[in-house]
This record gives C-alpha cells, structure tokens and sequence, in this order.
C-alpha cells in the first residue's frame, strides 16, 4: 500500500487512442525528450491528411517466418556509452527465440548476428544487462527467466524458476551494476542482485500481472511498473538494495475496466535545452512540437492476469473515461508548465517546471501509461507530499530516499 510519503497522481491529458493501446516509450534522445510513442494491438491504415507522420524505415531485416516479434531492447541503457561499446539490439519472438542484432552506425543498417532457442513457448521479454551487454536476460511464457552470455551461445549461464508463471518483463538498472527487475504473470516484482541469482533481494506483490519495468531515468531507487488489472504502482527499491529490506509501494492507482500494458517516465527534465511548447493533437493521434514528428510503434501483448483492487490516492478522473471526457481533456500543457520556480526556494513544487543552474531545464514527476479495453493514453503528473527540488550546477535530486 503507498506510505505516509507516497504523494497523488494528477491527471494532465487522456486521450482517445482510438485503438487498443499496449505500449508506450518517451524518447531518451537530447533534444527529442518532449516525444514519445504510443502503440497499438491493431496496424493503423495512413491517412492521407496524416502523411506528414509517417515514419521512414531507415533499415529493416526478417528475423523469422510465421512469428512475432514479442520485444526487443537497445544495449544503450546507461546514460553513458564507452566509446569503443557497440550498438546492438536483442529482440525476442513467439517462437520463444532470441535475436541478436547490430547497428551499423554509419550506414545505419541492421545485421544478425545469431538467432537461438531460449524458451518452449513465447519468449516475452528480452534485456540486456546495461553494464556488460555481452550478457541478455530472457523470460517466457514457460515460466523461466535465463541470462545468456552472446560470447558463448549454446547453453544459458543461469536458469531461474523462482517466477511461477510466465515472465514478461526485464530491465537491468542503468544506475547500479549488477541490480536486475524482473516482472510476471504471477503479479510479483523481484528485485535481483546478478552475482547471485539463487534468491532475490526483494519480493513484492502487486496483485496484477507487470507486463512492464522501468527505472527512473535519474532517481536511482524508483521503479514504474505496469500492472495489468491493476493499474500501475510507482515502487521505492532503496532499502532493498542497500538494506535487504522490503520493496515500498509509494503510489498505486487502479485503471478499472482496462489492462494497462504500456508505462513510462518522461525526460523531460534530462533535458539541457528549453522545453518546447508542445501538445497532444487528437486529430493526429501524436505530439507535436516545433517541427518534429510524432512516433507511433506496434507491439503484441497477450491478454492474462486477474483483476484485483488496491488503495489509491489519486487526484482527478479515477475511472474510465466517456469519449467526451476524452475529447474535453485535450489541452496544451503550457498552461501548467510555464510558471517556473526559483531553484534555490526550498518550496518548489515537483509539478512545476523548474530551471537550475547551468541552464538545464526538467520535471521530474512526468509519466505516461497507456491502456487496452479503454483506448486511452494518460499523462500524469506524480506530486509528492514533501516535494523538496535540490538543483546544483550538475543535476538535480527529488528530495529524501523516502519521499
């Protein structure tokens, strides 16, 4: 259940999606970061009024025939790349294979570089381990979560049973070495330490199937999780990792009458350049902004889990919304950004955007869900009880470990 210091949700926009919405990924790239993708289970025709959002393949390479591709993750998770690091892909299909790609990054072009077996019926979810990319995790619908090494194919260098249903989500932390998340059908979120993986460092239920796991692009400890029937939960690992403690629901908000398939924070407030004005268009179904385009993926979700009820605190629309609902909601959101604090104010609320030394602009409580039955992408707005904003030259930190 969220604590004492879990703080509200607050919605900012819903949209109407208008097809079952299973994925979303806000655009980590500098100068990009006020994009982000929303996929749907359907292909969406083009439409001729549309054209000018339509994405140019710059390369493209059939991994298999009569198959799925389930997932697929960049080996560029840590903030940082050694420069000498290639640029590869893992990617994970219905066939329970694993796909190992690289990245040309001249031309731009893909090459396999090896397609193995990893599970007996779909293979969900692919990651890499962001400090050592020559070693991919893996987790399928057989229950399994395995580690391979891409040196030495053949054999996994670990088999995990400690999930009691299918695995579908992975993320190795880009802010600590050797710490894994691992997600399931079995409505569990285990936190791992990878030099032993015979038990994990934490166990939390969350009473919904995660179908998917994302780090905090600069809170360390914070993990968003995308629960199914159960809405999603913004969970606090610190005293996990450095105490062997439980894992702490801070925030959990129920969607009912949907799946909520697709979470993820914002970086927005990574960015070193002002944040652009920019909207969400429901005529165009995306985001604009200056005159960048907006991105539309395509991912194929199952559909599982039981459907459960949990504690909230949420300020706003807490159920599904009516189509008029949806169409009422899209404002700009420069309304509610534009009013900036002084960093040096020890007031500043985390539902401003502030501006630190150095230029750098961010936002740190922005995420964005997406949802199935009820086609609707959110933004939300996450808003701490004790919202401190401590900025130096360097970066900027949101208050206590336990905020």
């Amino acid at each position: 259940m969220a604590g004492s210091h879990a703080g509200t949700l607050r919605v900012l926009q819903a949209v109407d999606t208008e097809l079952t919405a299973d994925s979303v990924e806000w655009c980590p790239v500098e100068g990009y970061q006020h994009l982000l993708a929303c996929g749907t289970y359907q292909l969406r025709a083009p439409r001729d009024q549309n054209n000018s959002y339509t994405l140019q393949p710059i390369s493209s390479l059939a991994l298999d025939e009569n198959c799925l591709s389930l997932s697929m993750d960049w080996s560029t998770g840590k903030s940082v790349r050694a420069r000498e690091q290639p640029l590869k892909i893992i990617s994970s299909d219905s066939k329970g294979q694993l796909h190992l790609l690289m990245v040309n990054e001249g031309t731009a072009e893909l090459q396999l570089v090896a397609s193995w077996p990893a599970h007996h019926f779909e293979a969900w979810i692919a990651a890499f381990n962001y400090w050592q990319t020559e070693l991919v995790y893996s987790g399928g619908d057989d229950c399994l979560l395995r580690g391979w090494d891409t040196r030495m194919l053949g054999t996994p260098v670990f088999t995990s049973k400690r999930h009691c249903m299918g695995v579908c989500s992975i993320q190795s932390s880009p802010h600590q070495e050797h710490i894994l998340a691992t997600g399931s059908y079995d409505e569990h979120v285990l936190l791992w330490d990878t030099r032993n993986i015979r038990q994990p460092l934490a166990d939390v239920p969350v009473q919904g199937g995660v179908w998917r796991l994302k780090w905090h692009p600069v809170h360390h400890h914070l993990l968003l999780a995308a629960c199914m029937h159960n809405g999603f939960k913004i969970l606090n690992c610190q005293k996990a990792i450095e105490e062997k403690q439980d894992i702490t629901v801070l925030t959990s908000h129920e969607m009912p009458n949907s799946l909520v398939y697709g979470a993820d924070w914002s970086w927005l407030f990574h960015s070193m350049k002002p944040t652009p004005t920019w909207f969400f268009d429901q005529n165009d179904m995306g985001v604009k902004a200056a005159d960048h385009s907006s991105l539309k993926v395509t991912e194929e979700p199952p559909i599982h889990s039981q459907e459960q009820t949990m504690d909230r605190q949420v300020e706003g629309p807490a159920n599904a919304h009516t189509r008029a609902e949806l169409k009422a909601s899209l404002l700009p959101l420069t309304e509610d950004m534009k009013n900036s604090k002084d960093c040096s104010s020890s007031s500043v609320k985390t539902r401003d955007l502030s501006h630190c030394s150095g230029g750098q602009s961010f936002d740190n409580s922005l995420l964005a869900t997406c949802s199935f039955y009820d086609h609707v992408l959110h933004l939300w707005k996450w808003e701490t009880n004790q919202a401190r904003t401590l900025c130096s030259g360097t970066g900027c930190d949101l208050g206590s470990a336990d905020h």
